[in-house]
């Protein structure tokens, strides 16, 4: 259940993770891969790399969800409904989400930031991964669409174009000495149709039952 006491929607992307070695045709270093499957009709494979970091916890660069023009020269097009001090009926009723600041919407990654405040962590692996190429004309990846999402003449409805995600495999030191482990990852959607592309954020802190 949401805070409004709604039944609050499960968006799922079930998929796999793959470990890849290194490759001799093509000539790539070894890889990470992850396939996924959006719900509204999109497949997708991202693959980058996987790299640890001892003692030190992750820096998070800023996300936007500020829609720009699909063409280039890909000009970032603001709404009004982004300011949370300006009442809208196109926007969420703030009863529905009562812990969202403005510093989330300027920037989502700010909750990641927020959730390790304080945190001890001793070792990061960061897997970083992306439909586009990353290490071209190496490392692949790509999205693929049901036709009522790439549309037409008229232009896409909603067409998932590219997926950029970063996952932070965590090992944080509790003040007992004990360790656990946690799971970070911030992912952007573009989603094209009107003419913009629109970056869809998710961000999450996960902890290890």
């Amino acid at each position: 259940m949401g805070p409004n006491g709604k039944p609050a929607g499960i968006h799922v992307e079930p998929g796999l993770w793959l470990n890849i070695p290194a490759t001799t045709n093509p000539q790539d270093a070894s890889t990470v891969a992850r396939l996924a499957n959006i719900p509204h009709g999109t497949s997708f494979v991202a693959q980058g790399s996987a790299f640890p970091v001892a003692n030190h916890a992750p820096t998070f660069a800023p996300a936007s969800i500020t829609p720009f023009t699909i063409a280039p020269p890909h000009n970032p097009i603001s709404f009004p409904e982004t300011n949370l001090g300006v009442p809208s009926a196109f926007r969420t009723p703030p009863a529905d989400i009562p812990n969202v600041t403005q510093a989330m919407v300027n920037n989502p990654n700010v909750v990641l930031a927020n959730a390790i405040t304080g945190q001890n962590i001793i070792s990061t692996t960061t897997l970083k991964v992306s439909t586009t190429d990353l290490n071209p004309p190496a490392t692949g990846g790509g999205t693929s669409n049901i036709a009522f999402l790439q549309g037409a003449a008229g232009g896409p409805n909603a067409v998932s174009a590219q997926v950029d995600a970063i996952f932070w495999i965590e090992t944080v030191k509790e003040a007992n000495g004990a360790t656990r482990l946690q799971l970070q990852y911030s992912q952007t959607v573009l989603l094209n149709f009107n003419g913009l592309s629109w970056p869809h954020v998710s961000v999450a802190t996960l902890l290890k039952q």
